[in-house]
């Protein structure tokens, strides 16, 4: 079910680098322990819960799919995981630690980060200044931060030939190619993706699918994709997970997700 969108290259995608003691990774096996795991997560905002019992498991270098429709509980999920929302019970584990303490920020600094729906960039800032604000977080160093950048611009050519122009003068297309490489230069050990295709050319969404897929085989990134665009998402994902009303319906490889019209037709939409 690799369909040739998640193999796409965006300019040098093997530029990505992991994080200090992540090994690539192409394929997690079932016996490798979690990189990021969630037990009996119940988050609500107010009256019924949005998430209900909810546990998942991603390990080191795969892609997962959180797919389901809106409402579904896909968000509200990845900012809980990120700690924009306060469970009401249940725990977040990275790499073994209850994150229920931390926060968003320890979170960052950890190896947790998050690509919001929105192409969030700082629009004042010139996208050199926004990849400079990426490496920040995990790159202590001067020229640790310098390299790190230099890799955002291999990821994205297109950014490289854009760095002195202000976030509010890039194209919805490549605003959401700096939030990704932004996310990207942190060097991230888990990174969750809300909805990155969202009215984004069918090009430039290849692009991005290609740098995350890339990211995950060759460096051992684990990804966590919540998507409506379930053919994309699903054509570079391990696993998909399908979300009900805050609850996990399916969670099965990809391939065999797609290939189920009852469960296709009944959530996904298609």
């Amino acid at each position: 079910m690799r369909a040739a969108t998640g193999r796409t290259s965006a300019g040098a995608g093997s530029a990505f680098v992991p994080a200090p003691g992540t090994a690539p990774s192409s394929a997690p096996g079932p016996a490798t322990a979690p990189a990021l795991e969630v037990e009996g997560l119940t988050v609500g905002y107010t009256g019924a819960p949005v998430i209900d019992g909810l546990s998942l498991a991603v390990r080191p270098g795969e892609v997962v799919a959180l797919l389901g429709a809106n409402g579904a509980g896909k968000t509200t999920l990845l900012r809980t995981l990120s700690g924009l929302v306060a469970p009401r019970a249940g725990r977040v584990l990275l790499d073994g630690d209850d994150l229920a303490t931390a926060s968003v920020e320890d979170r960052v600094r950890r190896g947790l980060a998050q690509v919001p729906e929105g192409r969030s960039v700082v629009s004042e800032l010139t996208v050199e200044e926004n990849l400079q604000l990426g490496a920040l977080w995990r790159h202590p160093g001067r020229a640790e931060r310098r390299a790190a950048v230099a890799r955002g611009y291999e990821l994205f050519e297109p950014l490289a030939r854009r760095r002195t122009s202000l976030g509010h003068q890039l194209s919805g297309g490549e605003r959401q190619m700096l939030a990704l490489a932004r996310a990207l230069v942190a060097a991230p050990r888990v990174l969750l993706l809300d909805e990155p295709s969202l009215g984004l050319a069918p090009r430039v969404v290849a692009q991005l699918m290609g740098v995350l897929r890339d990211a995950a085989q060759r460096t051992g990134l684990t990804v966590l994709l919540a998507e409506q665009n379930v053919t994309s998402a699903l054509s570079i994902a391990d696993r998909g997970v399908v979300l009900s009303l805050g609850e996990v319906v399916a969670d099965a490889p990809a391939a065999h997700l797609a290939a189920d019209p009852a469960l296709r037709h009944a959530y996904l939409g298609f």
